[in-house]
């Protein structure tokens, strides 16, 4: 049984990790489709983050009514919609409907699957299709690039998601997801609210690549294929480096090495305007920022005295915010200044990151990491 939940989740966060990490490169050559600037594209990323704060909203009460192998189905049948109108609109409202789909969908996927992987082993299960997911998300902007040089507009590459996802909503069974049942002792408010922002700032860091490297890769000058074929190096550099895991060095958090990994290749991909070295800080940013979220998102459900199922809510609240705001912003510096310096975003965000994560030292490092990389003492 639990290998048949593992093949569920690990196919819908395979190919929903295919439709985020083809976002951006989708949001560029839509911009040169539809003959729009790529700043007003932004409301793209906006539309999916606007899903993902409608399922935090409505997530909790939906599990309490729907069976969880339902919500799966749903979520699976929403991010082929959404896919579908992303590769085949011709108009700035059906790509918008699209990003709306794939949010609320892709929202519902990440809701149910930490909780369908509950157990003993969810630590290392989670792990173990997180990496699947990361490493199918290198093929993403490969395919939009490839696509695209062959004439056909490269968006629809995105169409590749559409199999695996009704495979999925066909082979959704109910599950079984743990109950909504707080503790007697609730955590401080402080304590939840510095745990969401850290996934806010989290995500919001991620998605400015996410969303943008592309973009960055185009005002260097190449072709759009190429760039997008060039923008793999930001999910390659993230498949990595979730397979390596969090670093450790002497008593320091994990979170210090990835930003500093991070940081440096910011500062690559907005110091230089050489395709080369962007694709390079694209990369180093990757393992970077790659075991960031992990980090950040296991911390917040991890709280003691709240069920998992309202925190894993929560982290979608926090997704959605950091999607909805951070890409934005970067966006609008974009228009008003250019794309380059726009890049410069993530370090602020890097440095409130390790600013609010400090008073966290005196939480377990050693715990924290293990539960993240799946080595710690779970078994299948």
């Amino acid at each position: 049984m639990d290998r048949r939940v593992d093949l569920r989740i690990g196919l819908a966060l395979s190919a929903l990790g295919f439709l985020l990490a083809g976002l951006g490169a989708s949001i560029a050559v839509l911009a040169r489709d539809l003959d729009r600037p790529t700043d007003e594209l932004a409301l793209l990323s906006s539309a999916f983050a606007v899903g993902l704060l409608i399922v935090a909203a409505t997530g909790p009460a939906l599990l309490r009514s729907v069976a969880i192998g339902t919500v799966l189905r749903i979520g699976a049948l929403l991010c082929a919609v959404g896919a579908t109108l992303l590769a085949l609109a011709q108009g700035f409202l059906p790509a918008i409907s699209g990003g709306l789909s794939v949010g609320i969908g892709g929202a519902l996927l990440v809701l149910v699957a930490p909780l369908l992987l509950h157990g003993p082993a969810a630590a290392a299960r989670l792990t173990r299709v997180n990496a699947v997911a990361s490493a199918t998300g290198i093929f993403a902007p490969l395919a939009i690039g490839g696509l695209d040089s062959l004439g056909p507009t490269g968006r629809l590459a995105l169409l590749i998601a559409v199999p695996p996802l009704v495979l999925l909503a066909m082979m959704a069974g109910p599950g079984v997801g743990p109950t909504f049942q707080d503790d007697a002792e609730r955590s401080p408010v402080t304590q939840v609210l510095r745990g969401w922002l850290r996934v806010v700032l989290a995500v919001g860091v991620e998605f400015c690549f996410v969303i943008w490297a592309v973009a960055r890769l185009a005002a260097t000058g190449v072709p759009m294929a190429t760039a997008a074929l060039l923008g793999s190096g930001f999910p390659i550099g993230m498949a990595v480096g979730r397979a390596i895991g969090p670093l450790h060095w002497r008593n320091w958090s994990p979170l210090v090495p990835a930003g500093l990994l991070a940081a440096a290749g910011t500062l690559l991909v907005t110091v230089f305007d050489s395709p080369a070295l962007v694709t390079a800080g694209l990369v180093l940013a990757g393992l970077g920022v790659a075991p960031i979220y992990p980090l950040t998102i296991a911390a917040l459900v991890a709280t003691p005295g709240i069920n998992p199922a309202r925190l894993t809510a929560l982290g979608a609240l926090a997704s959605g915010t950091a999607i909805l705001l951070a890409p934005s912003l970067l966006a609008g510096l974009a228009g008003w200044l250019e794309i380059r310096i726009a890049f410069l975003i993530p370090l602020p965000l890097l440095a409130v990151l390790w600013t609010i994560s400090r008073p966290l030292s005196a939480s377990p490092k050693r715990d924290l990491s293990a539960s993240i990389s799946g080595h710690g003492d779970d078994r299948d």
